[in-house]
């Protein structure tokens, strides 16, 4: 099928190279020229597993191209899939003007009958909306109608989670536009589940806010097993057994970020307060969420006299490891408040740096400063104090020992629970993580 995308993010880009590469003949639409030149030379603007891989041979191909010409894109496509950001207002409403703007366009533009799919995070009732909103515009004598098809990617394996999805969701209200995204999905061979498009709608919140509980809740766990001596490792693994429960989501950090729980659990709230609800359990996942990530730093405080002066290593920048995505990362929480204390930071992502560098430029910052360096020997060699952030796989394969031989003084905060409490110890690190016993402490 001839299927176009508007929006080349996270959501979009994937999207298309992966349409693809399972046979159909798509177009990326982008108002950013100089991100199409870029990948139209097989530079992708986000970094992910596997994409620019897919991207090149699917542009020498033939079967994908990118272009900044959208009338072009959508008069004569089969289907048309929305992929542009819904980002979050002040009040955790949607912001749904990219939205809006794209529908306008294709409204304006379509020439033959054509099949239009939100795959963007939108809350329930926008489908209608859009539908609404085109017809209203729209300027050919031409058939048209709207599909709900939410993602379920996650960042750094984006491309994975949307060739072997567990399932494919889609939101029709008519068997012409159920017909017409089974025939798109028929070569992924996977399980698709239909239902209305409100429903669909509500999947994609309720399973993002449903794993944002989970980390929530662990973490909230987590606080409790410091107090009480226990162990969240030893608790989450005999939870895992229990089929009920599942072994997934059950680790505790300092927090989720990324583009989607933060946004989406937020989204759900303001939705469910526009209609006098109150959704008790995610408002708690989003306070839980909102004071783990800077836990560890609250903790370092009560542990030290001042940080003026004092070199901090960060090992890892983004919320996770395997992409440059620093959306409601930990870093962005925690380095303020060590720059505003007076801390020499030196920051160390294998990634993540210049989009950091964008925020916080090298050199003075607030009563503190910071420095960007290579490798996390760099961050570690004479350090006082260090807070791990991300668990790269770079930082994973730093030894217990290492933190000895480099640092001044070996004192570690730990927010992703990457070490064994017991090889810390015995290399002579004073080490802190998330919901474990420290025999440093007890």
């Amino acid at each position: 099928m001839n299927i176009a995308v508007a929006g080349t993010g996270y959501v979009g880009l994937v999207a298309g190279v992966c349409f693809a590469e399972k046979g159909h003949k798509v177009t990326c639409v982008d108002v950013d020229v100089n991100k199409v030149e870029l990948m139209k030379a097989g530079i992708s603007p986000i970094y992910e597993t596997d994409l620019e891989e897919l991207m090149r041979k699917n542009y020498e191909a033939g079967t994908i191209e990118y272009t900044t010409n959208y009338i072009k894109a959508y008069e004569y496509a089969d289907a048309i899939f929305i992929g542009v950001g819904t980002p979050e207002r002040t009040d955790g409403s949607a912001d749904l003007s990219y939205i809006a703007t794209v529908a306008r366009q294709i409204a304006e533009t379509v020439r033959q009958d054509c099949l239009i799919v939100v795959k963007s995070t939108v809350p329930i009732g926008t489908n209608d909306k859009v539908e609404q909103f085109i017809k209203d515009f729209l300027v050919h004598d031409v058939k048209v109608e709207i599909a709900s098809n939410p993602e379920f990617l996650a960042q750094g394996t984006a491309v994975h989670d949307t060739l072997h999805a567990s399932r494919i969701i889609i939101g029709t209200e008519s068997e012409w536009a159920k017909e017409c995204l089974l025939r798109i999905y028929q070569n992924f061979n996977l399980p698709i589940v239909s239902v209305s498009r409100r429903s669909a709608e509500m999947i994609k919140y309720a399973s993002n806010d449903f794993l944002a509980l989970k980390i929530s809740y662990m973490n909230d766990i987590a606080n409790l097993c410091e107090l009480v001596d226990a162990d969240i490792e030893d608790v989450a693994k005999g939870m895992s057994f229990d089929d009920r429960i599942g072994g997934m989501f059950l680790k505790a950090g300092i927090g989720y970020g990324g583009s989607c729980f933060p946004k989406d659990t937020k989204a759900l709230k303001y939705l469910a307060q526009k209609y006098g609800y109150q959704l008790k359990t995610v408002e708690a996942a989003v306070d839980v969420n909102k004071e783990q990530k800077t836990r560890l730093f609250y903790k370092a405080c009560d542990r030290m006299i001042t940080f003026k002066g004092l070199k901090a290593a960060i090992l890892g920048l983004t919320f996770k490891p395997g992409t440059d995505d620093l959306r409601e990362a930990p870093s962005l929480d925690n380095i303020p408040l060590l720059l505003e204390a007076g801390a020499a930071i030196y920051a160390y992502d294998p990634v993540g740096t210049e989009n950091f560098r964008t925020r916080y430029p090298e050199g003075k910052n607030d009563n503190g400063t910071i420095t960007y360096v290579h490798t996390p020997k760099e961050a570690l060699e004479s350090a006082n104090i260090c807070f791990i952030f991300t668990e790269w796989n770079q930082i994973k394969s730093i030894t217990p020992k290492e933190y000895s031989l480099w640092m001044q003084t070996p004192l570690v905060y730990d927010g992703r629970n990457i070490y064994k409490v017991s090889d810390m110890n015995q290399a002579g690190v004073e080490y802190h993580s998330i919901g474990r016993r420290n025999k440093n402490i007890h």
